[in-house]
């Protein structure tokens, strides 16, 4: 081999094969059965502990004698029985903890081995609480409760140790000896830290301090009335509120202009004492004049109010920050377990790989192809991939690239390969690339990728495998910086596989609260193994039969219902002052948002449209506004599109849905002028197939190996997902009703839902027909929650749906409204 000719190849590892057990699989536990088994027996030794440490208090004194004696003493002495329920094991096991180590505080123990093993059973915690924040109380109180009473114990000499234990007992003698009798008071003083750091207790200087030494602070607005503020306030919010505003008026700078609402003229602010025009302000009492006309109070006032109203919002949200913590949008499901990379399978990398051989050969093909040309070449290497090799040369200086380009289909016949890609020049080197097959292929297991630290330790927000590269490092992308992908292969190119593995790279990254799918599948076998998930990952229509959209007429509905959740969703974020989706999640779980106004934390929802050819025939104009519209405004709310074709004829991948795909992918197509629709570029013809691709993202076209995932991986990850705990329903769109659709009310005065009473006045007080606000304030499913809120405009009382806005309200007060509900009870 020449000194000229560089090759990298990548070591491979043996095979491994798996041994073969000689134990039946059906004898080895399973997923999720040593958990349970773990689970029952903590529940049963729970129910042991509490039965043996009662009779132990009732019976401990009397077993002494028996306790003192071995196993097999008592084995051979039949006719001495111990009076513990539980026997000998009970009545040692309950003496060990009771007398030996925490006295009667050994209790504490048995509710967190019941709790333990009910979240291992179960799969939640019993009454929704945290169960790792009571262990910790409970083993603190273990110890507090045995040291505090063996205070008493020691001092006042009492003969038993069933109280405290030994270790309260000897505590306490250390104690006393070191301390005296002042030995509680270092026991209450733990009690006080304890209570400062774990629960919270900083509240003495707002309950006593500001109660019984307040401070004053003097305001005084216009010019002949005054009034003074004096901060004597029950309630540590106005107290702080007040404080905010002193720091907010005091910031205000010396002949500051105010602008009045009435007149033109200008306003001079004077500060008194002067003196705060000289030096910074060190503290003490402020009064200020503001100079103006008798009109001008109000709005001052006006200023005022909000600039309070607004501190107290801050306030409020660091008040629940600080009591709650943050919100976790995971607790709803707080145990649920991403798959295993166990579930898929290991096809290894132990195919044929490229030989020496074959590497000498073709770059021998592709000098002397070349210098048949008279062209020279200064220097060649390769680069070996999954799929081909990557052959770089660099020629001599004068060549012209537009040559070598051009003897792409020379240099194919000379190879005898099929898929000879020349990329001349290569993007950020100073080279011409020539892409060549490879003989023997290497299959790329997604297994192999999901387990990369490149992916576990990834940090995009929709982390999406696309494959290996020609030198062969993993490429994940980022669907929510794409932002949408546009997929195009001929039949059986590998664009199925493709869409189970970013559907599935997405499964072992994000939990169910984070990300809703939105499946179309025209063909109806493809995506229907997803139906599995529907109530953890799926998002679907109010009235829909199946998560996964087949009908061509309820993709036209899901898809207008979409635009309505993305006007929603800005709406939301206009309300919050974000630009985007992250920092509105970031706002709302920081408690900056109130939930009675509507805010929620957000999903991201993933469209994907298996076919749009079928769709664009079938629908036309109805499915591409909609497609267009989506793909150009719904970034910043967190919607992202993967559409997927098998013909990229500019009939079905119009200019206005390609306009806004910077990000495309194509596998295999028939025709050159396939790649230029979808890649604007040729190439992908030249494909060798089997998962084989071109990703364009605008700036530059890479080569990619798709990993492969088979049918029954995808089906085993989704069985483990859909077995666990999951939501009430999918995840609800808005409603939509097509033109053709009958939205005529059959209204039946006899037939009213028994709250249809309560839900009138509810929308009545509030000024809102949401059916969402019957859902919250009630505590409705939605379907009943629909059906009332049609009664309701059957009698009258809201409008009709508007889209995305709330139905309007048309009775405006209480007493018309038990008015028509009168005439509906006598009807």
């Amino acid at each position: 081999m020449s000194n000229s000719f560089r090759a990298k190849k990548k070591a491979t590892k043996p095979s491994e094969k798996r041994p073969s057990s000689p134990i039946p699989g059906n004898i080895i536990p399973q997923n999720g059965q040593l958990p349970f088994i773990a689970g029952v027996f903590l529940i049963l030794l729970s129910v042991f502990l509490l039965i043996a440490f009662v009779s132990y208090v009732f019976t401990g004194s009397a077993d002494q004698d028996v306790l003192q004696e071995s196993m097999e003493n008592v084995i051979s002495k039949l006719d001495k029985k111990t009076n513990n329920t539980l026997g000998w094991f009970g009545a040692n096991i309950a003496h060990w903890f009771i007398y030996i180590w925490f006295g009667i505080s050994a209790f504490l123990l048995i509710p967190i081995i019941f709790f333990s093993g009910f979240r291992l059973v179960f799969k939640e915690d019993l009454f929704r609480f945290n169960l790792n924040r009571y262990t910790i109380g409970s083993v603190f109180y273990l110890f507090f409760i045995s040291i505090f009473f063996g205070y008493f114990v020691y001092v006042f000499e009492i003969k038993t140790l069933t109280l405290t234990g030994n270790l309260g007992y000897h505590t306490n003698e250390f104690l006393f000896a070191m301390f005296g009798y002042g030995g509680i008071l270092v026991i209450l003083l733990s009690l006080f830290i304890w209570l400062v750091f774990f629960h919270g207790f900083t509240k003495i200087d707002d309950y006593v301090l500001s109660r019984y030494f307040p401070k004053k602070r003097k305001f005084t607005f216009g010019n002949d009335d005054e009034e003074d503020f004096e901060e004597i306030e029950d309630h540590e919010e106005d107290a702080k509120s007040t404080s905010l505003a002193d720091k907010f008026f005091d910031k205000i700078k010396p002949n500051q202009k105010a602008e009045s609402t009435v007149s033109n003229d200008e306003k001079e602010v004077v500060f008194e004492p002067s003196s705060l025009a000289k030096e910074p302000f060190k503290g003490g009492n402020i009064a200020f004049t503001v100079e103006a006309p008798e009109e001008e109070k109000t709005s001052v006032e006006e200023i005022k109010d909000s600039i309070l109203s607004k501190i107290q919002l801050e306030e409020d949200s660091d008040e629940l920050l600080k009591e709650f913590g943050e919100y976790d949008p995971k607790l709803d499901l707080s145990n649920y377990q991403y798959p295993p990379l166990s579930l898929l399978l290991d096809y290894g990398n132990n195919g044929p790989k490229v030989s020496n051989e074959e590497l000498e050969a073709n770059k021998n093909k592709i000098v002397e192809t070349i210098n048949n040309f008279a062209i020279g070449i200064a220097s060649i290497k390769a680069t070996i991939g999954p799929t081909v090799t990557l052959y770089e040369i660099v020629p001599e200086a004068g060549v012209r690239i537009s040559k070598i380009k051009n003897l792409e289909d020379d240099i194919a016949l000379n190879l005898a390969a099929l898929g000879i890609r020349i990329i001349a020049p290569m993007p950020g080197k100073g080279t011409i690339g020539i892409e060549v097959p490879n003989k023997n292929r290497e299959m790329v297991s997604i297994k192999s990728v999901l387990a990369s630290d490149k992916f576990q330790k990834s940090g995009y927000e929709l982390p999406i495998i696309l494959g290996k590269t020609i030198s062969n490092e993993i490429f994940i992308a980022d669907l929510a910086k794409m932002p949408h992908l546009l997929m195009a292969g001929a039949t059986g190119q590998g664009k199925s596989v493709g869409l189970n593995v970013i559907l599935t790279s997405l499964l072992y990254k994000k939990h169910p609260s984070e990300v809703k799918f939105i499946l179309v599948d025209p063909k109806k076998v493809e995506l229907t193994l997803f139906n599995k998930i529907e109530r953890h990952f799926l998002a679907m229509l109010p009235n829909a039969e199946e998560a996964i959209i087949t009908d061509t007429k309820k993709v036209i509905n899901t898809l207008n219902s979409l635009c309505i959740e993305m006007d929603n969703r800005y709406n939301l974020l206009k309300d919050a002052g974000v630009r985007n989706i992250k920092e509105y999640n970031a706002k709302f779980i920081k408690r900056r948002l109130n939930p009675e106004k509507g805010h929620k934390f957000l999903p991201y929802i993933v469209l994907v449209i298996d076919e749009l050819a079928d769709l664009m025939m079938t629908a036309g104009k109805e499915v591409e506004q909609p497609i267009a519209r989506l793909a150009q405004l719904a970034r910043a709310i967190g919607i992202h599109l993967i559409v997927a074709t098998q013909r990229p004829s500019v009939n079905v991948i119009t200019g206005l849905i390609k306009a806004n795909f910077p990000a495309r992918l194509s596998f295999k197509v028939t025709a050159k002028v396939d790649s230029r629709t979808i890649m604007d570029t040729g190439g992908a013809e030249q494909l060798v197939g089997n998962g084989d691709m071109l990703l364009s993202t605008g700036s530059e076209i890479i080569r990619i190996q798709c990993p492969f995932v088979d049918t029954p991986e995808v089906e085993s990850i989704c069985e483990y997902i859909g077995e666990q705990r999951a939501f009430e329903s999918a995840y609800l769109l808005p409603e939509f009703y097509g033109d053709d659709e009958p939205d005529a009310l059959d209204f039946d005065p006899k037939e009213l839902d028994p709250l249809f009473d309560d839900a009138a006045r509810l929308l009545v007080i509030h000024q809102q027909g949401s059916t969402s606000l019957i859902q919250r304030k009630m505590k409705l499913g939605y379907n009943r929650a629909g059906r009332i809120i049609d009664q309701l405009e059957g009698a009258g009382i809201v409008g009709p749906f508007e889209g995305s806005k709330a139905r309007e309200v048309l009775i405006k007060d209480l007493e018309h409204l038990e008015e028509i509900l009168r005439n509906l009870q006598r009807s």
